[in-house]
């Protein structure tokens, strides 16, 4: 068996290399005003940020082709896929068509795409999970029947400094941004059937943490069987102080704070932070 993921997924090397998971990355391109770049390892996120903020424009995003998906299906491996939110890109869409094509080209494989209906760290979350049916030995139907219901269970949350590309891009509503600058007033937004909404909103960075470790703590689950997951864009003492916040009220399996990647980093912008369990 083997695990796809397109590029909103915050997976790095080291994270491949301590879990022992093989994870095949499909990248999604981005655009500021005239210049192209890929979403891969190559991609060198402090100078693509640094370009993004000089920028008069907001970047572009686009998802991976059904080609791209397509030429990872390959092989005689089982393929479990997990993609972007389908609200939030086409990616899962095209998978899907690669699929679709694959099977009608080449005959019976199995192949599935799980829409991670989240991002960032969600598609990170799932990514260890499948792994983790695996190394169980559960057959390909039982992994996606638990992953599923593992989807539906699964929190995302997403404190942002800056709003304007995802406004610009139709990915939030702009009254969160109006929100946002007024008073310096920070929304707590969450994952809601695959896009964000405005959950709570305090008067400043710090204590929006704090009021969403809070919230966290609030919430009925099996916490020691979770892993948490944090993905930062250039806030590394901030995802450490949230993770503090939240370890002190619920016992978490294990936690995960990575950088972001690139189109995590496009609309979650420095000082943004997605959590997911």
């Amino acid at each position: 068996m083997k695990i796809i993921v397109d590029s909103g997924c915050d997976f790095t090397e080291d994270m491949k290399n301590q879990n022992g998971i093989a994870v095949e990355r499909v990248p999604l391109s981005l655009q500021i005003e005239d210049n192209q770049f890929i979403d891969d390892e190559a991609l060198n996120i402090d100078n693509y940020i640094d370009e993004m903020d000089r920028a008069a424009d907001s970047p572009k995003s686009a998802a991976p082709s059904p080609q791209l998906y397509m030429d990872k299906f390959g092989g005689n491996e089982s393929v479990f896929a997990v993609t972007i939110s389908s609200k939030l890109s086409s990616s899962y869409q095209n998978a899907e068509i690669a699929k679709k094509t694959y099977l009608s080209e080449y005959g019976h494989k199995f192949i599935h795409v799980f829409d991670s209906l989240s991002a960032c760290i969600g598609e990170t979350i799932l990514v260890m999970k499948i792994n983790e049916f695996i190394k169980k030995n559960f057959s390909e139907n039982e992994i996606v029947e638990k992953v599923n219901s593992f989807i539906d269970g699964m929190r995302t949350y997403f404190i942002l400094e800056k709003y304007d590309n995802l406004v610009k891009s139709g990915r939030i509503k702009p009254y969160v941004a109006k929100v946002a600058s007024m008073l310096s007033i920070k929304p707590i937004c969450v994952g809601n059937n695959g896009e964000m909404a405005m959950l709570d909103k305090v008067r400043s960075t710090k204590k929006a943490l704090i009021r969403l470790a809070e919230i966290i703590a609030s919430e009925k689950l099996d916490f020691e069987g979770r892993t948490l997951g944090i993905s930062h864009v250039r806030c590394m003492e901030r995802a450490i102080f949230l993770k503090d916040e939240i370890l002190k009220r619920v016992p978490f399996k294990d936690v995960i704070i990575t950088p972001a990647g690139g189109i995590c980093a496009t609309y979650a912008d420095t000082g943004g932070m997605v959590i997911s369990y």
